[in-house]
């Protein structure tokens, strides 16, 4: 899942490069088809929130450089999104939020940071939150708009080979189902959970088995203790999921044999 995300910075960061790189020196006489630095200044100012990636401060100091110095800059919505994103690698989710929702208002197709914005709230709502739903509602309708983005979302890089778009654009979309089903699992809804993991599961472009735990999990909580019996034998069976993931899958089969009256599954192979 994390290779979907670094897909899309890397995308985005192409893109800035090569607009960069074609860029006159000099402000254009008619204004240009595309996204593009508009003075020598303004990209200057993009060579250096390029220069600055891998650095969480840096990269925040040249982005304030370059939308407060260039409020007309093109390159606004990916600003803000990669200061959200520098913000989140500093483990500072209030000022993450305050960017990435800027960053959607600067570009309302941004996918990148309605999906972040929608792992966030999955992923640090509690179940006795007072605010429980009016979180989990933003969680909800952040997913769904990257799922309706992804519809005929445009390669942010036309340098991206269509198949390769098109896996990404089935990954980010099954991110936003999985991001559904922990907002579910937090409410104790088990059967809605379960769909939005299965929806999650048929929509990665390969096999994930993250998701496919996470599917057992929401059908042994449901009282599917069968259903997720099957799909925890298909995650033990499979060389390429992660061994942390097959010890869950036990742990999920034995709870839901032990439901069923039967007998406990044997640990995995380590």
């Amino acid at each position: 899942m994390k290779r979907i995300i670094l897909t899309g910075l890397v995308a985005f960061g192409a893109g800035m490069a090569s607009l960069m790189a074609q860029a006159p020196a000099q402000a254009p006489a008619a204004a240009p088809k595309g996204p593009a630095p508009k003075s020598k200044g303004e990209m200057d100012a993009l060579q250096a929130l390029q220069a600055a990636q891998g650095n969480p401060d840096a990269t925040i100091a040249a982005c304030e450089n370059l939308i407060t110095n260039f409020a007309d800059t093109d390159f606004k919505a990916i600003a803000l999104f990669m200061e959200a994103d520098a913000y989140e690698k500093k483990k500072d989710p209030e000022h993450m939020v305050i960017f990435a929702e800027r960053s959607l208002e600067a570009n309302p197709q941004n996918f990148q940071a309605a999906l972040m914005l929608a792992k966030y709230y999955a992923s640090s709502t509690r179940e006795n939150d007072l605010d429980r739903e009016e979180k989990l509602g933003k969680e909800e309708k952040y997913a769904a708009q990257v799922i309706d983005m992804m519809k005929d979302a445009a390669k942010p890089n036309p340098q991206i080979p269509d198949d390769q778009w098109g896996e990404v654009k089935k990954d980010i979309s099954a991110e936003a189902y999985n991001t559904m089903g922990l907002g579910n699992m937090t409410r104790k809804k088990y059967d809605a959970a379960a769909a939005n993991f299965k929806q999650a599961v048929d929509t990665n472009s390969r096999p994930e088995p993250a998701y496919m735990v996470r599917y057992a999990s929401a059908l042994q909580q449901a009282g599917k203790n069968d259903e997720a019996i099957v799909w925890c034998d298909k995650i033990l069976a499979d060389a390429n999921a992660h061994p942390q993931i097959k010890t869950l899958a036990t742990t999920i089969k034995n709870n839901a044999l032990k439901s069923s009256g039967k007998a406990p599954a044997a640990a995995p192979a380590k």
